[in-house]
């Protein structure tokens, strides 16, 4: 089965420099309320234009870093990993996104998806199971119709954080869910179907769910962790970086 291609490109400069004028604001140790300096002294440090430190202001002010008061500058709003938190840092959800961003997100859904599965497994109610069977059981109508079943596929793995009874994994869960559902897109679309990753991906969900209804925590783990990997490798994705390679069944 043929990779789906993931076009590459360097990130945008304004999203580097942001990260750039985050860090420095985290080294200088600035507290809230702390003003930054003007766009003419940022330009010379960074080495860019005007415009592009004031899209990476405004990418810091996005993500709850920084605040701006018109004809004043710019101030920290918060030290950095104190504001909000987003994976991808393309313009829109639906840009294209670098594959080493994508790939990144993909461990840490590795990290966290394969432990949620694991204590699902440990703590699962017959409530939950149903939650998680009525997921299941509309994603086989779209694989029998040949439909779009993304939101099912988000919902299905949101019920399963939901079965660890810890409230903060099902919210990151479904936060993770609104930040790469695009990802889920190429294996629900038309040519998915036709080429078979639907029927893999709900193969893999089957294998998941099976584990934790049966309470296997080490079993739910590891079909977990084969789905996230699989589903790496249907965008093109190299998950052996991620010391994947004791899988105890190949995909």
């Amino acid at each position: 089965m043929s990779a789906i291609p993931i076009p590459e490109r360097p990130p945008h400069l304004s999203a580097a420099v942001a990260r750039q004028l985050e860090q420095w604001i985290s080294e200088q140790q600035l507290p809230k309320g702390a003003q930054l300096p003007t766009e003419k002294l940022l330009c010379e440090k960074f080495g860019v234009s005007r415009a592009v430190i004031r899209e990476a202001i405004s990418r810091l002010k996005a993500d709850g870093c920084v605040t701006t008061r018109q004809g004043s500058g710019a101030y920290v709003a918060a030290r950095p990993g104190q504001g909000s938190f987003r994976l991808l840092h393309g313009p829109s959800p639906s840009a294209t996104i670098p594959t080493d961003e994508i790939s990144n997100v993909f461990e840490l859904r590795c990290l966290v998806e394969t432990g949620a599965a694991e204590r699902a497994a440990l703590r699962r109610t017959p409530a939950d199971l149903a939650r998680m069977r009525e997921a299941l059981a509309r994603m086989d109508d779209a694989l029998a119709t040949e439909s779009d079943a993304v939101g099912d596929d988000d919902a299905f793995h949101v019920a399963i954080a939901a079965a660890t009874h810890n409230p903060h994994i099902e919210r990151f869960q479904a936060f993770m869910g609104r930040q790469f559902s695009d990802s889920r897109a190429p294996t629900w679309s038309g040519e998915g179907h036709r080429s078979g990753r639907v029927r893999q991906a709900q193969a893999e969900h089957a294998r998941i769910f099976d584990a934790i209804a049966c309470g296997d925590a080490d079993a739910a783990r590891t079909a977990a962790q084969t789905h996230l990997v699989c589903a790496a490798r249907r965008l093109g994705l190299d998950p052996l970086r991620w010391g994947n390679e004791r899988l105890e069944w190949a995909p």
